[in-house]
């Protein structure tokens, strides 16, 4: 197969690392992909780091540069389907394919990795409608994009991936505490994310002043930046934290974030699928998620993880003393999240399920 992936989104997030690890994929699998990127995006950078052909273009008003730039590539015979992996590419590949006088009779896949409804307007709506599939990245992702009048015939569920690494060594936990100035016998809270009040990491601070009640040396590690930084800075502050909560900010090389960590935690309102709990996961770090979104459908309640119910403090708190007090159940649940991860949210899986929905697609476009 040939593949036109779009993806216009400048900054690196999860539906972009996914767009990465799908490219990786199918070129591993001897098909071919190319890639449309907004100029500067980092996407682009990693992707033509990585030897596949990127091509630039500059989002536009109202995607109109990047829908020609798409039309000029599919009408050039080279692709047999396009996909658009977030929304700004949704747009442009939807005009790409529309023309002004002649239609291209391309499959279009559109990847849907967000729980909130789609628009309303008929042009929202017309963009879905011309989808050969809607892929969601989880069974609450499907229900959402369905109740939102998406074409339920239309939508299949292909979970995110991640690669499964290594598990790290005596050394490289050592070296990653080191870097962050925490002794090997702090117990180390962590949370890898954007800081939005979606994300929940309010909670983890206040969470952390209930552990240290009971582990007086406990210490959190949030990576991320994001526009809550400040107001989370200044909780620490007020519950006489600051000491204690380590704002990393954007961590290019993030696995000495996981190599640090003892428990890790995600406390996220309304997340579609999550790719720092899989990495987490796969990582071996036993982990804490809020029972919201698709969050119950990676974590096994007491078996690959934990659930809490919310924004409870007491609650959150209550899970993380349990793991750091009793080192066994820590260890076998941070092997049973490998091991979920392994069997149902690798890149090899998730990649060998696009390729399942293009086949599919290309077949039915050829009856």
């Amino acid at each position: 197969m040939k593949v036109l992936l779009v993806d216009l989104e400048t900054e690196w997030r999860g539906g972009q690392n996914q767009a990465l690890l799908l490219l990786k994929g199918l070129r591993e699998r001897g098909h071919e992909a190319e890639l449309v990127a907004a100029d500067g995006s980092a996407l682009g950078e990693r992707a033509g780091s990585a030897a596949v052909r990127v091509h630039y273009v500059s989002r536009g008003l109202f995607r109109l540069p990047a829908a020609r730039k798409v039309r000029a590539l599919l009408r050039g015979g080279r692709f047999d389907l396009v996909h658009a992996n977030e929304a700004h590419a949704v747009t442009a590949a939807w005009l790409a394919l529309q023309g002004r006088r002649k239609p291209l009779q391309l499959p279009f896949v559109i990847s849907r990795r967000v729980g909130y409804p789609i628009g309303k307007s008929s042009l929202a709506q017309a963009r879905y409608r011309a989808a050969a599939r809607i892929v969601a990245n989880s069974k609450w992702v499907a229900e959402q994009a369905a109740a939102s009048d998406a074409p339920r015939e239309k939508i299949s569920v292909v979970y995110e991936g991640t690669d499964i690494p290594p598990r790290f060594t005596t050394e490289q936990r050592q070296g990653a505490r080191a870097r962050w100035g925490v002794s090997q016998s702090t117990p180390l809270l962590g949370c890898v994310g954007v800081l939005l009040p979606d994300k929940g990491q309010e909670w983890l601070i206040r969470s952390l002043a209930e552990v240290k009640k009971e582990s007086s040396g406990a210490k959190l590690l949030l990576a991320g930046d994001g526009p809550c930084r400040g107001h989370l800075e200044s909780l620490a502050r007020d519950l006489h934290l600051e000491d204690d909560v380590i704002f990393a900010g954007f961590v290019k090389n993030i696995e000495n974030v996981y190599a640090a960590l003892d428990v890790f935690l995600l406390p996220s309102f309304f997340e579609a699928l999550n790719n720092s709990l899989l990495a987490a996961m796969a990582y071996e770090i036993p982990s804490i998620a809020f029972k919201q979104g698709a969050l119950g459908e990676i974590i096994e309640n007491e078996k690959s993880g934990l659930l809490v119910s919310g924004p409870d403090p007491a609650e959150i708190s209550a899970a993380a003393i349990r793991i750091l007090r009793d080192r066994e159940f820590a260890m076998n649940l941070g092997r049973a999240g490998r091991v979920r991860v392994e069997d149902n949210f690798s890149a090899d899986k998730m990649a060998l399920g696009m390729i399942h929905v293009y086949e599919e697609c290309l077949r039915n476009n050829s009856t």
